[in-house]
């Protein structure tokens, strides 16, 4: 599991794939792509990737790499209502992963840290096709 999970980290932040680009995010290079269906939370505090899409039904996996912990949560803030499944995620203490629920309805669901949720950094969105 460990082996598994950390492939997904290099593949999501720093692997390469043929159908792979390089985007700028506040953390640095980050590579994205079609099949990138894990978010990484870094060790300079951001995620990476800030922006993916998922095929329906996808869940999608939240890698805590920083030092401290992150209540990651559906848009908006408080409510967090927009897409329930992110909620699932929660608090993720340092070097904890966990997913999502199943994504099944097609839409764009932002998502931040609940404590801070002003934090740019730490916000992206998740398009489910």
């Amino acid at each position: 599991m460990v082996a598994a999970s950390l492939a997904g980290l290099m593949f999501a932040c720093g692997g390469s794939s043929d159908s792979t680009s390089s985007t700028t995010s506040p953390s640095g290079t980050c590579t994205t792509g079609s099949n990138v269906t894990t978010i990484v939370i870094t060790s300079a505090g951001a995620v990476c990737p800030v922006n993916i899409t998922v095929a329906r039904g996808a869940q999608v996996t939240f890698v805590n790499q920083d030092s401290r912990g992150h209540d990651m949560f559906s848009d908006p803030h408080p409510e967090h209502n927009d897409c329930p499944e992110i909620n699932q995620v929660g608090h993720l203490e340092p070097g904890q992963t966990r997913q999502t629920g199943n994504l099944v309805i097609a839409r764009k669901c932002g998502f931040h840290d609940h404590n801070l949720p002003d934090n740019k950094s730490l916000q992206g969105a998740i398009t489910i096709q």
